[in-house]
């Protein structure tokens, strides 16, 4: 059976990985993203990762690469993606199929996790599908009777800068209180640190395991970011009215602290 090589290219993290055609994930190597170090710096990690998967798992025939947008997925060239300052007008695609010698191809992270879904998730969907990932940011994909939509010119539609509150953050988009500068994990972080006063760093996950443990004002962080991820899967359901909506990303890692209540204020909201 066939096989490929992925990337997914994350604000936090790169993962690399095989991949049969099937969707079968062979093994995965992942660093930080560290977008601070360049571009160069993380496209040579990137072909050291994918050269050692090759080495355990053989050959490959391809390289498929999700990347956060905007991007153009036909040329490959990253545009100005506020995640990962330095790395607009670089060409990604190009650049990788020169240096394994084999085609590849770029799309938006969110539209490629949307298509994945599609094809291999656990419930065949029908009609409608929108893919959601909460990760560092907030991204989005939706297909529809199996086609990726795609806007004018095959721009990306970005789902996490619709405007939820305009007296919420500043966001790198330059919305305040867009869906992301609220909901994703970045802002989780954020808003924690800035309740709790708490010098040094914490993820967004070291923070839903402190709610877990009864942290009162982790959990207070953790129902605010439920909060928010409702009203803007609440405005999808209103514009799309879809057959389904899968949520995926890092943040969802520890849903069982809070989808119950988004789905309660989904259905609170939208019935």
């Amino acid at each position: 059976m066939r096989q490929i090589g992925a990337v997914d290219i994350g604000g936090t993290k790169i993962a690399a990985g095989i991949v049969r055609e099937d969707g079968t994930l062979l093994d995965r190597i992942e660093c930080p993203t560290e977008p601070e170090l360049g571009y160069a710096n993380a496209l040579a990690r990137i072909e050291s990762m994918l050269r050692q998967l090759i080495d355990r798992c053989g050959k490959i025939e391809g390289i498929g690469v999700a990347c956060p947008g905007p991007l153009d997925p036909l040329s490959g060239i990253i545009g100005d993606v506020g995640t990962l300052p330095g790395w607009e007008n670089s060409h990604l695609a190009e650049e990788i199929a020169t240096r394994f010698g084999l085609s590849a191809a770029v799309e938006n992270d969110a539209d490629a996790a949307a298509l994945a879904e599609y094809a291999w998730g656990a419930v065949r969907p029908k009609g409608t599908l929108i893919y959601v990932t909460v990760s560092t940011g907030i991204g989005g994909g939706i297909v529809q009777a199996g086609q990726l939509y795609r806007g004018v010119h095959g721009a990306h539609p970005e789902l996490g800068h619709q405007l939820i509150d305009p007296s919420g953050p500043l966001c790198y988009c330059g919305l305040s209180g867009c869906w992301e500068s609220l909901a994703s994990g970045t802002a989780l972080s954020s808003h924690y640190h800035k309740v709790a006063a708490e010098s040094g760093s914490i993820t967004a996950a070291e923070i839903c395991e402190r709610a877990r443990r009864g942290d009162p004002v982790a959990k207070q962080a953790a129902m605010r970011t439920a909060h928010y991820i409702a009203l803007g899967l609440a405005n999808l359901v209103t514009l799309f009215a879809p057959d389904s909506i899968r949520l995926g990303g890092g943040v969802m890692q520890s849903s069982d602290l809070f989808l119950d209540e988004v789905r309660a204020s989904v259905l609170r909201i939208c019935t």
